[in-house]
């Protein structure tokens, strides 16, 4: 019954609804955050950005404790990028190519991260774990390089715990405001952070 509800809920959930991520969660808890972020470290159309933060939140209801959220999200994160490493790691370059709508990836994004991955390698890999938008890019490149496991998963779960504790934390205190209109000037300037934060990388990135 619980995975049949599950397989339900994650049909609306790959809308990226707000309101039907925030229901998910609400009902299965950290089972909800393990999913929802092995789904977006695999490259699936659901946003961190959405899901961390409204974990923090629950937590500051008291729903959720905080270092449980934080380890809940790390499993998912590490579910989710050896879902990408593996595939990357055993099927040929060009099929994965073929392939990429399945995952809604840009193939130029792809490609831009690649080649910045043979360039830096385990820095490439640290650092894209807090690019919004494109975190799970770089799980191919390192499966089509075959990355040692250890570096992989060492670089990428330290990148993603810096970036998954920061939404936490920011979802902890920002969606905990009464005001309307202050809520929305912080959740502005924090997607205006990103933002910069983004385009900032990628041009590291394509440079």
């Amino acid at each position: 019954m619980l995975i049949l509800s599950i397989s339900s809920a994650m049909v609306n959930i790959l809308s990226g609804t707000y309101s039907t991520i925030s229901a998910f969660m609400s009902l299965y808890d950290y089972l909800a955050i393990i999913v929802l972020m092995a789904l977006e470290s695999a490259s699936l159309p659901l946003p961190s950005e959405v899901i961390l933060p409204l974990a923090g939140h629950f937590v500051r209801t008291g729903n959720l404790n905080m270092i449980i959220a934080i380890v809940a999200s790390m499993v998912g994160t590490a579910i989710g990028i050896s879902v990408d490493y593996w595939i990357a790691y055993f099927i040929e370059k060009d099929v994965v190519y073929r392939h990429l709508h399945t995952f809604r990836i840009n193939r130029s994004s792809l490609e831009a991260f690649s080649g910045w991955f043979a360039k830096n390698g385990a820095f490439t890999v640290f650092v894209s774990r807090m690019l919004p938008v494109v975190r799970g890019l770089i799980s191919f490149p390192a499966g089509f390089a075959k990355m040692s496991l250890k570096d992989f998963y060492l670089y990428s779960l330290i990148g993603a715990l810096i970036w998954n504790t920061a939404l936490i934390v920011f979802g902890y205190y920002a969606l905990s405001i009464t005001n309307i209109q202050v809520m929305f000037a912080v959740l502005a300037l924090f997607a205006v952070v990103l933002y910069f934060v983004y385009k900032a990388g990628m041009k590291r990135i394509k440079g």
